[in-house]
């Protein structure tokens, strides 16, 4: 651990609290609504904190002790202390081989708590932060336990609790008509699933983000009080780097630069205090969070916090359209790195588009824009145009490229492992189909680079549902920025030089058959030429490009 975390913990007090929202009856009809509402203000802070107007008539502890009969669940081991980050030093959280009941752990956690304090009650929690970080840093061999991630929900069954049967029983809320989870084939534990955390006195959940960065919302059913600490999505690479250069030792990174650090922080188990940020001028918010609050945490968000004693939380994860930029940054991480994605965000994003696209062909009027529906156009559009890109490039850099239909839904590349839903290339070289974004490694094929590519059979349908969207001045300016900012492609470097003979969206790359096209156009003998010799020059290119790097 680096030396200069080693401070006084008094400058917790600078840490600026997050912003607390009271929604009225009214406002708190629809979560989804709320929040997206409040997201312009409160994402600035990463997370947020909302007190409810309703309040749950059934205590949590009743509804798993009598509505869910022979609930239990097993723990997980945290070490109290700071860790060196060597290879001879690392925080692992070990689960424990016991079962308890709610009870059976209520008691265990309170008279751990009497134990170190003489009662069993809540304390300041100012002066509970400045202890939890000082056993931390002074700790040696102390442990607490903490149920993570059981599987669950204290949301009551009964039609008499006012808070289960709103739109904020987690149980329904990822499947609201705003969330793009709604659209999950199947069920994702955790993720459109809800989870319990059951603490005590110290447990504590590391410093991390939301898979694939997602929202999530934790609600706080019974007991002491949580700590939150929470770094806005703007701060997220800058903590990264803080991380990779003051917490981290090179020997245990598994990549360099920040991508390393981001690898050992999705583990979650990396948890060090705040000043460290602050000292670096990143952005820290903290938040106390009572029984009967939710905490909202935003679309990349690191965050952190502890518990005061024994509680149990209850979080689940949800999407709505300005996640989307979010899913893709993400996405192109998570294939950078090699990690399976938890959702098909390619296949989301899609369905999403097409509902709206298809919702709005019957109607002479759009549907009045918002900030969340024009993140979604942008990033449907850009995946559109990236993919109908990589067709483009490799059919001119390719002896056969075939285009076929695919029927498949969402696969996964055999190279990075990201998610192919549009569209993926099938080559003799490798045992499973691979995404569009491996031209350079399926130019250097022994095959002779002859592959196919698969599309999906709607594509002609999703293009022209992509080049609506890009009709609106705004959408089209935003996705030439972040293609030209952002290029997809390794090639797209080498064909500068042709790509004003790009089309978007030509037909001839969709999947038709080409001799269609043949009759349509009187000089399609010398076009035909003129694509062989471009071919056979960008060849030349490539192969050359190719050989500089082997070099």
């Amino acid at each position: 651990m680096c030396v200069e975390i080693l401070i006084p913990f008094s400058c917790t007090k600078e840490i600026a609290e997050c912003p607390v929202y009271h929604p009225s009856k009214e406002e708190f009809e629809d979560p989804l609504v709320y929040v997206q509402k409040i997201a312009a203000e409160a994402s600035k802070y990463g997370i947020c904190k909302i007190v409810p107007p309703l309040i749950s008539s059934i205590p949590a502890g009743v509804v798993l002790m009598n509505e869910k009969r022979g609930f239990k669940f097993t723990t997980k081991l945290q070490p109290l202390r700071l860790a060196q980050w060597d290879n001879d030093d690392k925080i692992f959280f070990f689960i424990k081989e016991r079962y308890y009941t709610i009870r059976e752990f209520e008691k265990m956690a309170n008279k751990a708590a009497s134990r170190r304090y003489c009662t069993s009650g809540c304390l300041p929690s100012k002066y509970l932060e400045r202890e939890f970080w000082s056993e931390m840093l002074h700790g040696k061999k102390g442990t607490v336990e903490y149920g993570i991630n059981v599987d669950g929900s204290a949301f009551s069954c009964s039609p008499e609790d006012p808070l289960s049967t709103s739109k904020w029983n987690l149980k329904t809320l990822p499947k609201l008509p705003r969330s793009a989870l709604r659209l999950l084939g199947t069920a994702i534990q955790g993720v459109s699933e809800p989870m319990l955390y059951i603490g005590m006195l110290f447990s504590m959940f590391a410093w991390h983000v939301e898979d694939q960065y997602l929202y999530s919302i934790n609600y706080h059913h019974c007991g002491a009080p949580k700590t939150w600490y929470g770094v806005p999505s703007f701060a997220a690479l800058q903590l990264e780097k803080i991380v990779q250069n003051c917490i981290y030792k090179n020997e245990i990174l598994p990549l360099e630069g920040e991508d390393g650090a981001f690898d050992i922080l999705a583990e979650k188990t990396t948890m060090f205090p705040p000043n460290i940020l602050l000292q670096h001028t990143v952005p820290v918010y903290k938040s106390v969070q009572m029984p009967g609050e939710f905490v909202i945490t935003f679309p990349r968000a690191y965050h952190s916090g502890f518990s005061h004693g024994f509680n149990c939380g209850e979080a689940v994860n949800f999407a709505v359209g300005d996640w989307f930029p979010f899913g893709a940054e993400a996405s192109t991480r998570y294939a950078k790195l090699g990690r399976i994605p938890i959702i098909p965000y390619e296949e989301l994003l899609c369905k999403e588009a097409m509902l709206l696209f298809k919702s709005s062909s019957h109607q002479h009027n759009l549907p009045s824009d918002s900030l969340s529906l024009r993140c979604m156009k942008i990033s449907f559009v850009c995946l559109l145009r990236s993919h109908h890109l990589a067709r483009w490039c490799l059919k001119r850099a390719t002896k056969s490229a075939t285009i076929c239909p695919k029927s498949q839904g969402t696969i996964y590349c055999f190279l990075c492992k990201r998610e192919c839903y549009v569209a993926h290339l099938v080559c003799k070289c490798y045992d499973d189909p691979v995404c569009l974004f491996h031209e350079r490694e399926v130019l250097n094929c022994k095959c002779g680079t002859s592959c196919r590519i698969y599309l999906r059979d709607d594509i002609l349908e999703m293009e022209a549902a992509a080049k609506m969207f890009e009709r609106e001045e705004e959408i089209h300016r935003k996705v030439e920025l972040q293609l030209e900012c952002e290029p997809y492609l390794w090639m797209q470097n080498i064909i500068s030089s042709t790509k004003q003979k790009y089309i978007p969206y030509c037909e001839r790359l969709s999947g038709l058959n080409e001799d269609n096209h043949k009759g349509r156009n009187a000089k399609v003998k010398g076009n035909r030429k003129r694509r062989r010799n471009q071919r056979k020059w960008l060849r030349t290119m490539i192969e050359s490009k190719l050989e500089q790097e082997r070099a």
